[in-house]
């Protein structure tokens, strides 16, 4: 049974209880003595630890801008807010709250563990940015579709995944299915994957998998002509010659033409008038 179900009331995160954990964690021994006397800096604090505090909302945390290290779990937080300025951060724990969704972590670009175990999460969403994440834990919560994990595909470092005690891990076939297409990880649930269970899901899911690489790829390549098309697009804006290229200025000069019309009856004209932008636009040719 959780800790939670006492009778503990939920607190609010205000600067005092701030304070109060940062004093906890100074040494003391005079060093700390002396710290404590002349004030702590929160802007030099890489630690705290906020856990087991009943806290009911993230708080007062402006200052900590050097923070690497933060621990929340075991509280009644519902909501992750609070935490976006702390792009220093390399460590959050966010364990045993009440956490529906997850948000508000796309600033945290550093951030190597993440641990969301034992909350009412649903669905693995907006971490695609925390390309740093090494370990990441969701044990725990109300995961059901197995494809969802596939959106941590992104996280290229990744080497450690729990998602033990949530509905999609009683799926068949799930270890196999995220040994396949997650080749870099090492650990699922605590334990390691063997080579003998990797070679088994790459032959199992090999269709599967060279699907999502040619989609990747076909994205990739999309991606790289739709940004060098804006590229050429801009270059033309800055030469003041936007829209010359190709077809649209030969197909401009008959808009509205009167005398269009009497030109296309000409015998041969016709085709001519088809073939001659389709070159244009094929060579991208642009005069200055």
């Amino acid at each position: 049974m959780s800790w939670q179900c006492g009778a503990a009331q939920p607190i609010l995160m205000d600067e005092e209880v701030v304070r109060r954990a940062v004093d906890e964690q100074t040494p003391k021994d005079q060093a700390g003595r002396i710290t404590r006397a002349e004030g702590v800096l929160f802007k030099e604090v890489l630690t705290i630890r906020l856990d087991f505090k009943y806290i009911l909302k993230i708080d007062n945390l402006w200052d900590f801008t050097s923070l690497t290290r933060l621990y929340l779990n075991n509280n009644f937080i519902k909501k992750i807010t609070g935490v976006d300025h702390l792009v220093n951060l390399t460590w959050l724990n966010l364990s045993f709250n009440r956490i529906e969704k997850i948000e508000g972590l796309a600033s945290l670009r550093k951030l190597e563990l993440l641990n969301l175990s034992n909350n009412r999460i649903s669905v693995i969403e907006n971490i695609d940015q925390l390309d740093a994440l090494t370990h990441f834990g969701i044990a725990n919560n109300l995961l059901e579709q197995l494809d969802n994990v596939l959106c941590l595909r992104v996280m290229k470092k990744l080497f450690t995944l729990n998602l033990s005690g949530n509905p999609l891990s009683k799926e068949e076939d799930y270890s196999l299915f995220i040994a396949a297409f997650f080749p870099n990880l090492r650990c699922l649930d605590y334990r390691l994957i063997s080579e003998e269970t990797k070679k088994e899901a790459s032959i199992k899911y090999f269709g599967a998998i060279e699907k999502i690489r040619q989609d990747q790829m076909q994205k990739q390549q999309a991606d790289e002509a739709e940004q060098s098309q804006r590229a050429e697009l801009q270059l033309h804006r800055d030469a003041f010659v936007e829209l010359l290229n190709g077809s649209h200025l030969f197909k401009s000069m008959f808009k509205d033409d009167p005398e269009a019309e009497t030109l296309q009856s000409v015998t041969g004209v016709a085709d001519l008038l088809k073939t001659y932008p389709l070159i244009l636009g094929s060579s991208s040719m642009l005069v200055y």
